[in-house]
Order: C-alpha cells, then sequence, then structure tokens
C-alpha cells in the first residue's frame, strides 16, 4: 500500500510520518528538507527560483511514486505529489512569482504525469491554523523558513482546503490545532483509530 501524509509548511508530516513507520512497521520516504537543491535559493528570491524548485520537485515526487510501487510493500510518504500542482505551484503564480508560460508547461508536466500514476491508497490531512505553522516553524528552527511570511503561509492554507475539498479518493483529515499527536500518546492512538478504520473498515 501507498500512504501519503499532506499538509502546509510545519503542519507535522515528517513527524507523524515517524510515528506510523514505527507503529505499524511500515517503510517510510521522507522529504529531506536540508538536502533540497533551490530551497536556499528559493526563499532568498522567489521570482528568480520558483520554477526551478517547482521542476525539481515534480521530478522527485515522480521518482519516489515508481520506488513506492516497486517496493511491494507498504510505504508511508511524507508530502504527496498533489501539494506541488495543486497548491504550490498555482499559489506562486497567483503571487506573480511564477509567469503563465513557466506555469502552463509546469502544469502540462504534471497532467501528464497523472495518467501514467495511479492515486495513494490513502491521503492523510494535516489541517492546522496559522498560529499553529508559525509555532511549530519556530520550534524547529531552520534558518531558510524564518522568513516565511504570514500571507503565504496563509494563502497556502486556503488552496488546502481546496484542494482536500475536492480530492475524490480515499483521504483522512486530522485538525492538528486539536490533535496534538506529537505529545499526546492518546492523540496518536486516535489518528490510528482513524487509520485503521480506513484502511480495514473498523469502526
Amino acid at each position: 500500500m501507498h500512504i501519503a501524509i499532506a499538509g502546509n509548511i510545519g503542519s507535522g508530516k515528517t513527524t507523524l510520518t515517524g510515528l506510523l513507520a514505527r507503529h505499524y512497521g511500515w517503510g517510510a520516504q521522507f522529504e529531506e528538507a536540508d538536502e533540497i537543491p533551490y530551497l536556499n535559493d528559493f526563499y532568498e528570491d522567489m521570482e528568480r527560483w520558483a520554477f526551478n524548485l517547482q521542476i525539481y520537485f515534480l521530478n522527485k515526487r515522480l521518482n519516489s511514486i515508481v520506488a513506492i510501487k516497486q517496493a511491494h510493500s507498504t510505504i508511508i510518504q511524507d508530502r504527496t505529489i498533489y501539494e506541488d500542482a495543486c497548491i504550490f505551484a498555482p499559489n506562486l503564480h497567483a503571487m506573480g512569482l511564477m509567469s503563465t508560460r513557466d506555469f502552463g508547461n509546469y502544469r502540462s508536466l504534471f497532467d501528464l504525469m497523472m495518467t501514467l500514476v495511479a492515486p495513494p491508497d490513502l491521503v492523510i490531512y494535516l489541517k492546522a491554523s496559522v498560529p499553529t505553522l508559525v509555532n511549530q516553524i519556530q520550534k524547529r528552527g531552520r534558518d531558510y523558513e524564518a522568513g516565511i511570511r504570514i500571507d503565504y503561509l496563509s494563502n497556502l492554507n486556503e488552496r488546502y482546503d481546496e484542494w482536500i475539498d475536492s480530492y475524490k479518493d480515499q483521504k483522512l483529515i486530522i485538525d492538528v490545532d486539536v490533535v496534538k499527536f506529537d505529545e499526546k500518546p492518546e492523540d496518536l492512538s486516535f489518528v490510528i483509530d482513524k487509520i485503521d478504520a480506513e484502511l480495514h473498515g473498523l469502526f
């Protein structure tokens, strides 16, 4: 199976990926933020590096999906291919940080890729308010995230909500303003029960 965790910057995707991988014995596929080329450049000059970064991510996500399908085991993935194309790239385009020509080229490539791959068996969306995101971003203290603007996070949140509402395949929404799976064992148990219900029809 392919399980994928979606959510805005700072929503807890990496943390939950690790917790669930340990609980279920699943393989985990993490997005190593410190190893992403273009990221520091992007946060310093978004308009210059937006297209380069998004193409990098698109290539990386497709390779990840191919590897997951070849694994013959259950893999849980930190972030989905949909988030780049349905949230981050359109947001950059709307902000004037990616040209219409580049965005059209990017979107055409994504649409082609989607004809070649199947969706995850379950998408877990971590829904979080901007104050929660800001608190989490500050706690982990990554230098390149220090300059992320509140309006940028807010715009992403709006797009995330629109995307998850329109997503038609199997999904589970966790409100991380309320469910503190990283702090409370009972909250992690709640998430696990929800996942079991989605995957195995347990109520």
